[in-house]
């Protein structure tokens, strides 16, 4: 079944992002790191919010399709839509690492390690911390939407479609909850790693976020324009 290496793809790309995976990184190296049963509580938390929110969109999709496919297509609808594709492309060009850089304005990013930083004292902070990266991030994350939609428009069952969906949250924290566990086994010989991979993962964090929304906006747009008909379809 070609379903299930295509969503465990995307989970694996989604688990790079900001919430499941840079704010641990900067939790992992930070001097006054905050204990296991801390950082645990902090990719539950993401994790169960990513299910709980992947749940409702299956839900509501769902019983969309089946009561309003019709509307769907409508004119309104699809003139919405096409407005939401271009909103989205155009903030896209606000998410650019390199540019941000060159005006001296710091990276998006920076706001999260403060808070991250902040909230590090306490199991309930970090939890906290943790849903708001995944309400903030949730829907310019391209792959977590396109594995709904592909969730959707399967034949799997209700029951099935759900277990997949908590696999999938899984997926998102594992290489998070490896890392942990390198940190916790074999303490400052993995820091050079994290270091390498901070860099990495920061200093292209806020342009990933632009090219997914560009990406979602495109999408959106050629949806619009293809039921609408402009451009000869």
């Amino acid at each position: 079944m070609i379903l299930i290496p295509a969503l465990l793809g995307l989970a694996l790309v989604d688990s790079t992002s900001v919430g499941t995976l840079i704010v641990p990184v900067w939790l992992l190296l930070a001097p006054d790191r905050p204990p296991t049963r801390r950082l645990l509580s902090y990719l539950a938390a993401i994790a169960v919010f990513y299910f709980l929110l992947g749940v409702l969109l299956l839900t509501v999709a769902g019983a969309g399709l089946d009561r309003f496919g019709a509307l769907a297509h409508s004119r309104p609808v699809l003139v919405a839509e096409l407005l939401l594709g271009v909103a989205l492309f155009a903030v896209s060009w606000r998410f650019d690492s390199k540019k941000r850089r060159e005006r001296g304005e710091p990276d998006r990013t920076a706001a999260w390690r403060t808070r991250a930083l902040r909230n590090q004292s306490s199991a309930g902070g970090l939890a906290v911390l943790a849903v708001s990266a995944g309400v903030l991030e949730a829907f310019s994350m391209v792959p977590y939407l396109a594995a709904i939609g592909l969730l959707v428009s399967s034949e799997l069952p209700t029951g099935a479609s759900i277990a997949v969906l908590a696999a999938y949250s899984a997926v998102m924290v594992a290489p998070a909850l490896l890392l942990m566990a390198g940190r916790a086994l074999l303490h400052a010989r993995i820091e050079p790693l994290l270091t390498k991979l901070d860099g990495l993962l920061s200093r292209y964090a806020d342009s990933a976020t632009g090219w997914a929304l560009a990406i979602a906006g495109v999408v959106l747009i050629r949806n619009a324009v293809g039921g609408l008909g402009l451009f000869g379809g």
